[in-house]
């Protein structure tokens, strides 16, 4: 069994934190195999050295060891990049020009107030920019870039399907089309995007459980069908509970009241906070 805690620089650990990572490390150990971690840091404009020290230090404090060197996202753009040649010269991805303004006029809300429709990758997508024939040529660089949702199930010879082992059920849309849409795995200011780069990882990784946030779980057939679409491995996944705070709300980087560092400060222990997320 091998496992990961994959947190992103972008500010403190939580109480979340803390419970997707022990979960992580404890199924390994008990299996006698392997937890890794892996900073996702492909954001820049928020990623700072700082707080993956504390990233560290924290899961340090909470007794969690892994293998080093750690694998940073930020290191990784050829094989984000060999990714998206591979389905780029496939046919299935498009560029596209649209910003979020432009989505959601083409969406044409009918009344004013009516939320837009959602899928895992955010908003819908109407598919403005969708080319009626592949593009051919190079890839371009520095645009978004589109994965042309159509044509990428018509690649697929069996349904998406994988191993659920955590709190919430598979997750599977009927018709991914309307309920996912076009999802974007190049951003402009990034040249790649959290879809592609966690199953790009994973994958490299040789990661046989993935566990993470009951939260992620409607995003897992997307990477199930990435993973289909570039001939790699389909892990098990293991969604769990989300820790919130007292007024049922899900916990966010934000949310220092319940930093990981905070708790320290307090002279709590770890086993206090296994305990206090249920471990």
């Amino acid at each position: 069994m091998r496992t990961r805690f994959a947190p992103s620089p972008t500010g403190p650990l939580h109480l979340g934190h803390a419970y997707s990572a022990c979960l992580a490390h404890d199924m390994a150990v008990a299996e006698g195999g392997t937890f890794l971690l892996r900073i996702e840091d492909i954001d820049q404009s928020r990623a700072r050295p700082e707080w993956e020290a504390k990233i560290y230090d924290d899961l340090h404090w909470l007794g969690l060891g892994w293998p080093t060197p750690v694998m940073r996202q930020s290191d990784r753009m050829d094989a984000y990049n060999a990714a998206l040649d591979q389905l780029w010269d496939a046919g299935l991805l498009y560029p596209c020009h649209c910003n979020r303004r432009d989505i959601l006029a083409a969406l044409d809300t009918p009344q004013e107030g009516v939320e837009p429709p959602t899928g895992p990758d955010g908003v819908i997508y109407p598919g403005t920019c969708r080319p009626s024939i592949a593009p051919t040529g190079p890839r371009p660089k520095d645009t978004a870039l589109r994965l042309n949702m159509a044509r990428a199930l018509e690649c697929l010879d069996t349904p998406i399907t994988y191993s659920e082992t955590g709190t919430v059920p598979m997750i599977v849309s009927a018709n991914p089309l309307a309920e996912i849409g076009d999802i974007v795995l190049a951003r402009r200011d990034m040249g790649t995007s959290y879809h592609l780069s966690v199953t790009v990882d994973d994958a490299e990784q040789g990661i046989t459980h993935v566990v993470r946030g009951a939260d992620l779980a409607e995003a897992t057939q997307i990477h199930v069908l990435l993973q289909r679409l570039l001939n790699l491995p389909t892990p098990a996944y293991h969604h769990h509970k989300l820790i919130r705070d007292e007024n049922g709300k899900r916990l966010a980087k934000r949310d220092d009241a319940k930093a990981i560092a905070l708790y320290r400060d307090q002279g709590k222990s770890p086993r206090d906070v296994r305990q206090l997320v249920g471990l």
